[in-house]
């Protein structure tokens, strides 16, 4: 068992592991911008990126580069450092280190070496989208960004489908249109998704609906910015499919779950028969006329 006390007097230094704003420089918190002038090294995925960060706040510690492209070779000059007692900021371009950008091996690295390892909340896209989102926010099963590869990309959404959790995926302007089509392939027209894009920005928006609509608006309009991509847990359209034991009443439930999904109620009613396997008709005279004839009871 290991046990890290972070503050504790040693001769050796410290990592810390700094967030940087996403969007909005505001973001950036004060204890943020205290450790960043009091380390000796900032250890930063774009140095041209944080140099700009750095200006703003007046910070003049010094960069080197850590990047996914030279992890191998820095990750030990680091480690050197910070046994001769040097103290390291890492940073990423944007949001959390580890989370989607380079880190965890460093952070491995100083696990094993015995280093103090000392994370700093702050800005996370994926969390941002999340909470704004009106999808249900907990559970939830972060992924990040899609394999490119057509395997393991098919791989990646066969295991979201029987997911119950609200699903986060991170998207470029540049692949969108393919995404979406891959999640309409894997999980239907019908499947709400809600789109962050620019968090925290001037032109921060939330574009909500089913893939379908949301194709439908990027067919006429480019995607621009990055984006989250948030999915309503797949593994909870999954009716039972034993038409014959349910009842109108659930049938009715099922109908109503979907709306609050964010289905429209027609959508709802065709999707449901589908999952029966009953002539979408009869789903909607059942669904329609039980709903009047209660309102008949109540009147």
């Amino acid at each position: 068992m290991q046990i890290q006390q972070s503050f504790a007097a040693t001769n050796q230094g410290t990592l810390f592991l700094v967030p940087t704003p996403i969007g909005n420089l505001d973001d950036m918190t004060f204890r943020s911008v205290k450790i960043l002038n009091e380390v000796d090294l900032i250890a930063a995925e774009d140095t041209r990126n944080t140099g700009k960060l750095l200006a703003h706040f007046e910070i003049k510690t010094p960069q080197t580069s850590f990047h996914e492209h030279n992890t191998q070779q820095r990750i030990p000059e680091l480690i050197e450092k910070l046994k001769a007692g040097t103290s390291i900021a890492q940073v990423s371009d944007a949001g959390l280190p580890s989370i989607s950008d380079p880190g965890h091996e460093l952070v491995v690295a100083a696990i094993a070496a015995d280093i103090a390892v000392v994370p700093l909340p702050g800005a996370s896209a994926s969390l941002t989208a999340l909470i704004a989102s009106g999808l249900s926010p907990q559970p939830f099963y972060f992924y990040g960004f899609l394999p490119r590869k057509n395997k393991e990309l098919v791989a990646a959404l066969a295991s979201f489908k029987t997911r119950q959790e609200t699903i986060i995926l991170y998207e470029s302007p540049h692949h969108l249109k393919r995404t979406l089509a891959d999640l309409n392939s894997a999980f239907g027209e019908n499947q709400p998704i809600v789109l962050g894009r620019e968090l925290t920005k001037i032109h921060e928006s939330f574009e909500r609906g089913t893939i379908s609509e949301l194709q439908a608006w990027y067919d006429a309009h480019d995607p621009r910015g990055e984006y989250v991509l948030l999915i309503s847990g797949p593994g909870q359209n999954q009716v039972d499919q034993r038409s014959n034991d349910l009842s109108d009443g659930e049938i009715i439930q099922a109908v109503d779950a979907k709306i609050e999904q964010g289905f429209k109620p027609n959508a709802a009613i065709k999707w449901v028969a589908e999952q029966l396997q009953k002539r979408r008709q009869e789903v909607y005279q059942i669904y329609h006329q039980i709903l009047a004839n209660h309102i008949d009871d109540k009147d």
